[in-house]
């Protein structure tokens, strides 16, 4: 059924734009095209079902902040495609509207070779990583936790502050680290620049099939021999958790540190800050937990009962756990900036509260 559909559709693509092809010609196109469409269909940049297209349903359009990645029609204008200026998106655009073919070929988006972070950097030389940068870069930088807590004493909760969060799927900002500060860094400490991984693995289309999106884990045995599940990678035996086992990958490391900076976080929001603090899945995901055990209901997880309580060292902390826990796959994309600004973060706090830090290893 999904094969009809998608000839079907290609069908009509075709019999638009070429005039009178040859019967034989026009069947292996229409094949090749069908390929590539059930390929889309079954991507995440296909869902228009997902609440990435359809959050803004109620409204009846996609405001033009968030048009660019989340309506294919907001990506042209960005492109400057429907005639606009390129780099800004000037009009609110259609919902349901999901990230289909033209987002990557049509003209301007092969064009496409540079791409301004959150921080200001602007990098280039993208090439056709240039379009997956554009949204998958995060909304904020540590530039804004800086220039946020910069004025403020570290320890005493400020009206001022509010959580600021990275946003989501933010793999391009992780994989240039330092380069771009995905994450908020501490003075006087260095950070991992761009990961650089391997000769055939360094753009995004190396590694992610381009219309699936999916891991073309096959590839990374071609180094990583021996590793049945790309999870257990890891380069050398180094216990960055600070937990004594190393039989793990490089990813149990982050994890590891991620759980032990979460508990530093609640352990410092009651102590310090004077208030309980739990973390859910939803937006703006850090929230008050007034009995302090650690768990919130989904209809506690609202935008009324979001934590209040924010310190410069607490907002700093929380800022890098978000950096780490919105890109899954950062393991991969650049794991020592991502173990660093972890351990750092877990250090500072242990500034305030009891956090065990002696075994804790820093890439």
């Amino acid at each position: 059924m999904l094969r009809r559909t998608s000839r079907t559709l290609i069908a009509a693509v075709l019999s638009a734009t070429l005039l009178a092809p040859s019967a034989p010609a026009a069947e292996n196109e229409l094949d090749a095209l069908a390929t590539i469409v059930e390929a889309w269909l079954a991507s995440p940049h296909a869902d228009y079902h997902s609440r990435s297209f359809t959050y803004w349903n109620a409204d009846g359009e996609v405001p033009a902040t968030c048009a660019a990645c989340h309506s294919q029609p907001g990506f042209l204008d960005y492109l400057g495609a429907d005639g606009s200026v390129a780099g800004s998106v000037e009009s609110p655009a259609a919902i349901n509207a999901p990230v289909g073919c033209a987002v990557c070929h049509v003209s301007e988006a092969h064009a496409l070779d540079a791409v301004s972070f959150p921080s200001g950097v602007t990098v280039d030389g993208l090439g056709t990583s240039a379009t997956c940068t554009v949204c998958h870069q995060g909304r904020a930088s540590g530039d804004a936790v800086a220039a946020a807590t910069a004025s403020l004493a570290k320890d005493e909760v400020s009206a001022d502050l509010r959580f600021i969060n990275v946003h989501y799927g933010v793999a391009a900002a992780v994989l240039r680290g330092a380069e771009v500060r995905a994450g908020f860094q501490y003075a006087d400490l260095s950070y991992a620049g761009r990961f650089e991984h391997a000769s055939g693995v360094r753009t995004c289309v190396e590694c992610h099939e381009p219309h699936t999106t999916r891991v073309d884990t096959a590839s990374c045995a071609t180094c990583h021999q021996g590793a049945n599940d790309i999870r257990a990678i890891r380069l050398g035996r180094t216990d960055y958790d600070g937990d004594g086992d190393v039989s793990g990958g490089v990813r149990a490391e982050i994890l590891g540190l991620r759980a032990r900076l979460y508990e530093a976080i609640r352990g410092y929001a009651t102590e310090v800050a004077g208030a309980p603090i739990v973390y859910a899945d939803a937006f703006p995901y850090f929230f008050a937990d007034p009995d302090g055990d650690g768990a919130i209901a989904p209809e506690d997880a609202t935008m009324p009962n979001r934590y209040q309580s924010w310190t410069p060292r607490l907002l700093q902390a929380a800022y890098n756990y978000q950096v780490a826990k919105k890109d899954p796959g950062g393991w991969v994309h650049n794991p020592d900036y991502l173990l660093q600004i972890l351990h750092d973060s877990l250090l500072d706090l242990s500034e305030r509260v009891d956090v065990e830090t002696q075994a804790l290893r820093r890439p």
